[in-house]
């Protein structure tokens, strides 16, 4: 009998085994489409083009939807005309970052499950706000929903009990349908409302500068600054402005000009927080780890900035440049605009050309040695110890892990098929 592994055989088993099992795909709107009576939570979820592209990278997820009748009768976003990033954190809240049938929510503890919402991802959760406790009382076995905040500071959350299964896809999505709006303790719907809006000319403030005009230039060209100045009502920003002479310095292989239109955006997106940090903030600042707008655009936990303090002053290192705040430009709440050093390159795009600006004879920054390209959000400084509000959330590692673990089988199990074919014939 001719030898079983031939260079043909083998040939195509390493064909079999290099090629990746198709990911699972599902597009939430169009499964919630089929239910009539979840039209108005379909509609406010389809508005929120940030919240459709999370959920698009997601692979093992539970919605928790409020029926019509419901939604309005608790008006609290219908009533309130709040801002387009508020709404989308709001939605964002009822998503679980896990799969649950009937029968994982039936086996909840009484004491309660704490499960982490995409919200948690957007880094603008305090603490554990962005989580939820799923609770089941033993005696009527209903199912509830609630903050984590412990009573009676929880008090003033809101709660839901699960009303049914909608539609589940194991084990990737389940539906259910809940009573009420879920709002994350200490969210203000009416922040908009209640706050005037500052109505700031991004761009005109930095020409006032006068020492941000390509920077000027390229938030005019690309319409970005439109979607920055539109988040000035809601939890505010922080720009991170490079200095003239910082594109000046670039070297010949960076040309940010030569990007296409969206990735260059991506690229301007990345030197802003969505939040407002005063520079006493950035100077204390608790999770250096910090996402972008870029990350809302990308995906959580990519395109973050690592915000330290450094030999006196701020310091952001993107994993392959470091800049430090040289001024403060604009700070005024809900904004916060401070000019920077460099211009801050997202590894994403750039990392397999590290930008070393050293130069002979120098010292500071300028002689320091690049950032590591490997710094990965994991081994970042300062996430040690206690999980932070931008750690990982529960179960992400596990979920990775068994995905490897599920790949690794059925290419185990190709091989052994085409074993059994060979032999048969």
């Amino acid at each position: 009998m001719a030898s079983l592994f031939t260079p043909t055989f083998l040939f195509y088993i390493f064909l079999l085994l290099s090629s990746s099992p198709p990911a699972h795909s599902f597009n939430i709107t169009t499964l919630l489409s089929n239910f009539p009576d979840l039209s108005q939570f379909t509609s406010l979820l389809s508005s929120t083009s940030s919240v459709l592209a999370d959920l698009d990278r997601r692979s093992s997820l539970t919605i928790l939807a409020v029926p019509n009748s419901l939604l309005s009768s608790s008006s609290d976003l219908t009533r309130h005309r709040i801002s387009p990033t508020s709404l989308a954190d709001v939605l964002r809240y009822h998503v679980l970052l896990e799969f649950f049938a009937w029968s994982d929510l039936r086996s909840i503890p009484p004491s309660g499950k704490l499960v982490t919402t995409l919200y948690q991802t957007t880094g603008r959760a305090t603490d554990n706000s962005g989580s939820v406790n799923i609770t089941r009382d033993p005696l009527t076995g209903v199912v509830s929903v609630h903050s984590p905040v412990p009573y009676p500071y929880s008090a003033s959350s809101s709660n839901a009990t699960v009303l049914s299964l909608i539609k589940t896809l194991p084990y990737n999505v389940s539906i259910f349908a809940v009573n009420s709006l879920l709002i994350p303790f200490g969210f203000d719907l009416m922040a908009s409302e209640t706050r005037p809006p500052l109505g700031l000319n991004i761009t005109k403030a930095l020409i006032d500068g006068h020492n941000f005009n390509v920077a000027a230039s390229m938030l005019s060209a690309s319409g970005v600054v439109q979607e920055f100045e539109a988040d000035e009502g809601g939890a505010g920003i922080t720009m991170f402005v490079p200095v003239d002479d910082a594109f000046a310095s670039l070297p010949p292989s960076v040309s940010l000009q030569s990007l296409p239109a969206d990735k260059k955006a991506v690229v301007l997106k990345f030197h802003v927080l969505h939040s407002y940090y005063p520079l006493g903030s950035l100077e204390s600042i608790v999770n250096p780890l910090q996402p972008t707008l870029a990350t809302e655009a990308m995906g959580a936990g990519s395109f973050t900035l690592n915000i330290s303090r450094v030999n006196g002053s701020v310091a952001i290192n993107t994993g392959i440049v470091q800049a430090s705040v040289t001024q403060t430009v604009f700070d005024q709440n809900p904004v916060a605009i401070f000019g920077v050093s460099k211009v801050l390159l997202p590894r994403e795009f750039f990392g397999k050309n590290p930008i070393v600006s050293t130069k002979p004879g120098t010292s500071g920054e300028e002689g320091a040695p690049p950032p590591d390209p490997s710094l990965t959000p994991e081994s970042s400084p300062g996430l040690n110890g206690q999980p932070s509000h931008l750690s990982s959330p529960p179960g992400f590692r596990e979920e990775m892990r068994s995905a490897a673990a599920i790949c690794g089988c059925q290419s185990l199990v190709i091989v052994l098929c085409c074993i059994g074919l060979y032999l048969v014939v």
